[in-house]
């Protein structure tokens, strides 16, 4: 059974940093197109970044600069390095497995799997 494993939320100041992970099973992350979403609080659930299998990555405009999608075969995992964190930045984080980045968007164009979530909060 396909497992996508998020972890590392928990709570941050603003200006802070946190290090989410995702980890796999019954699936190996350098086969598909991997992408972060998040879900903010009264909000829709919206594409963070996404790394395709050839390692080429996209994270969303408003995001740029200060988050990062990285691949980890070894460790059969992604991680979202998210710096200079902003109250805004708060919500459940998810993982996700899919074909076909849109790089304009940071999203995958077929979702496949779908992690559970990490809680996110950023206090001012």
């Amino acid at each position: 059974q396909v497992q996508l494993v998020e972890s590392g939320g928990g709570l941050a100041r603003s200006g802070g940093s946190l290090r989410l992970s995702c980890a796999a099973s019954e699936l190996f992350v350098d086969v598909y197109d991997m992408g972060w979403y998040r879900q903010t609080p009264g909000g829709e659930r919206e594409p963070v970044a996404a790394i395709s299998q050839d390692g080429l990555t996209s994270v969303a405009e408003s995001l740029k600069g200060r988050f990062t999608i990285v691949r980890v075969s070894a460790d059969n995992a992604i991680y979202l390095q998210m710096n200079d964190l902003k109250p805004e930045d708060s919500g459940d984080y998810y993982c996700a497995a899919g074909r076909d980045v849109d790089y304009r968007s940071s999203r995958l164009k077929l979702l496949v799997f779908w992690g559970r979530g990490t809680h996110v909060t950023v206090s001012s």
